[in-house]
């Protein structure tokens, strides 16, 4: 699977543009604020239906214009092109369709096209709460497992209704049994199979992870990645029933698979508190390569794999170690920024892979000779 084509209206600054690619890697060079980063938040948008960066949709309209719209052709397993199209205006719902067919759930479409981003904000998946590390693992699993996604719906939904129930209990000093165990009942069976389904997927991803950190650091270091989750204790049943103080007294709802987290490790320590910049970026590198490995073994074809200014902060080896090993077949199509066009330049002067390499100068993009 690749992305043949990209157009773009009045899309972050970009007024209007049009690029075709390379079917293996194609690498985006500029200063700060050219516009390279949003070329790839486009592409993210036409996988996943929003921005990477920000989720606030119609900010990311052009200034001066009332929508934005992104479209893209894709070739998937030599199949005639797909066309996908994201159109947004201010004040109106957001509109995506695939092939002139449009969706009524953004979520239909997750899955569809498989990508994997990789970004210098991607270190706060180490550095921030558990949050994000539960919306990067549901992402992952999402693309590949509908009725995940399906479950994570519905258990979000009953939780949120849950929680405003317990508020009001709170606010009016009642309590009505019946009431909130209407919402315990639509969150068993989600936060069971949620649970159940992180567990397996961590099970074989580890591993992967395991062997990208290695080849990156040269085995030079050893890293972990342990699940904490209340259900590993108790089923979502009994740990609300045992709970229920609690969450009257906080009006909140403490424990189930909203609270889930990931620990990261490396050498047996936090890498928040003792990795330095370049053992956090390699972490971060290594899980989304892995990412696209396990969701290529899934899918049974190859992810488009996005890399955003992922070289500041690495030495060389490893900068080589990466474009080497995204290089070879077992990897698609690729897409890299980078503000130092000599050392794109550099890369690809000794290498016989297929690529383009883009300049982009305050939203305007010339393809390199």
């Amino acid at each position: 699977m690749y992305l043949k084509k990209l157009t773009l209206f009045n899309f972050k600054n970009y007024e209007e543009a049009s690029l075709e690619f390379s079917e293996k890697i194609n690498c985006f060079t500029g200063a700060n604020g050219a516009g390279k980063t949003n070329l790839l938040d486009a592409i993210h948008y036409l996988s996943f239906t929003k921005s990477y960066f920000n989720l606030v949709d119609t900010q990311n309209i052009r200034h001066g214009a009332d929508v934005f719209a992104i479209h893209g052709q894709f070739i998937r397993n030599g199949g005639g092109p797909d066309d996908v199209s994201c159109i947004q205006k201010r004040n109106v719902k957001k509109q995506l369709k695939l092939n002139t067919k449009e969706y009524e759930r953004m979520a239909d479409h997750i899955g569809e096209f498989p990508l994997v981003m990789v970004s210098p904000y991607d270190r706060d998946l180490i550095n921030e709460g558990s949050e994000l590390r539960r919306k990067y693992i549901d992402s992952v699993i999402s693309q590949f497992d509908r009725h995940y996604l399906e479950d994570l719906i519905v258990y979000n939904k009953a939780l949120a209704q849950r929680n405003a129930l317990l508020k009001i209990f709170g606010e009016k000093r009642y309590f009505d049994d019946a009431s909130l165990e209407i919402w315990d009942e639509q969150m068993k069976g989600p936060a069971s199979r949620i649970f159940s389904r992180r567990q397996s997927f961590l099970e074989g991803f580890l591993p992967v992870f395991q062997r990208y950190f290695e080849f990156i650091s040269q085995g030079k270091e050893q890293v972990e990645v342990i699940y904490h989750s209340d259900l590993s204790e108790l089923p979502m049943e009994a740990l609300l029933r045992n709970n229920l103080q609690r969450d009257l007294s906080s009006r909140y709802t403490n424990t189930g698979i909203h609270k889930d987290d990931l620990e990261f490790l490396i050498d047996g320590y936090p890498v928040k508190k003792f990795g330095s910049q370049g053992q956090q970026k390699s972490f971060v590198v290594a899980i989304k390569l892995a990412q696209f490995e396990y969701t290529r073994s899934v899918k049974e074809y190859k992810p488009i794999l996005l890399f955003d200014d992922i070289f500041d902060k690495l030495d060389s080896d490893r900068v080589d170690r990466i474009i080497n090993l995204v290089g070879d077949n077992s990897f698609g199509q690729v897409f890299i920024t980078d503000t130092q066009p000599e050392r794109i330049n550099h890369i690809f002067a000794t290498t016989q892979v297929d690529h383009r390499i883009f300049e982009v100068r305050s939203g305007i993009i010339t393809l390199s000779v």
